[in-house]
C-alpha cells in the first residue's frame, strides 16, 4: 500500500467518525419538543340581528263630535235655569233664572268635556323592535411555548397540550396553525 492510499484512509475514517459525532451531537442536543407555557383561547362575538313583534293592546280616545261642546253647555243652561226659576220671586226669580243658566251651562260644558275625555276605545296592534343576538366562536389559541431557552407564541387552531413536535428547529404546526 502506498503512503497516499493509507493518508486517504485515514482521512476517510475521520471524516466517517467527526460525521457520525455531529450528527449523533444533533440527534442527542437538537429538542423533539417546544414546551407549552401557556394557552389563551382567542374568541370572536357573532352579532345577528332580528326583528321581534309583539301585539300589544292599546287605548284611544274617539273622535270628538262637539269640540265647542255646544250640547252640553245648552242643557247644563236650560236645567240651571230652571233650577234657579224655582227659588225666589220676582226680580230674585229673575236673577236667580239668570244665575242658574249661567252656572247650569258652564256646569254642562264641563260635564260633556269630562264625558269625551272619557270616550275610549281598546284595539290591538303589532309593534316591532329590531334586536341584536350575541355569541361567543372560539377562533384559534394563542399559545406562549419556550424552544432552546427562547419564549414565544404563536396562534393555533387547536390547543396544543404541553408540547408542540419540533423537527430541525422548527414547530411543526401542520394544519393547526391559523396565523
Amino acid at each position: 500500500m502506498n503512503k497516499s492510499m493509507l493518508v486517504g484512509a485515514v482521512l476517510g475514517a475521520v471524516g466517517v467518525t467527526a460525521g457520525g459525532a455531529v450528527a449523533t451531537y444533533s440527534l442527542v442536543t437538537a429538542p423533539k419538543y417546544a414546551e407549552v407555557l401557556a394557552v389563551k383561547p382567542v374568541n370572536e362575538t357573532i352579532e345577528t340581528p332580528r326583528e321581534v313583534c309583539k301585539d300589544v293592546t292599546v287605548t284611544r280616545q274617539k273622535a270628538v263630535q262637539d269640540q265647542h261642546k255646544i250640547v252640553g253647555t245648552a242643557i247644563g243652561a236650560v236645567v240651571g235655569g230652571l233650577l234657579g226659576n224655582q227659588v225666589g220671586g220676582g226680580n230674585g226669580k229673575k236673577l236667580a233664572t239668570v244665575a242658574g243658566a249661567a252656572g247650569g251651562g258652564y256646569a254642562g260644558n264641563k260635564v260633556q268635556e269630562n264625558m269625551q275625555n272619557n270616550d275610549t276605545y281598546t284595539t290591538t296592534e303589532t309593534r316591532c323592535s329590531n334586536v341584536t343576538d350575541t355569541r361567543e366562536k372560539l377562533v384559534g389559541y394563542d399559545v406562549k411555548y419556550e424552544l432552546d431557552g427562547k419564549v414565544s407564541e404563536v396562534r393555533m387552531a387547536n390547543d396544543p397540550g404541553r408540547q408542540i413536535p419540533v423537527k430541525d428547529g422548527q414547530l411543526v404546526l401542520g394544519e393547526q396553525s391559523v396565523n
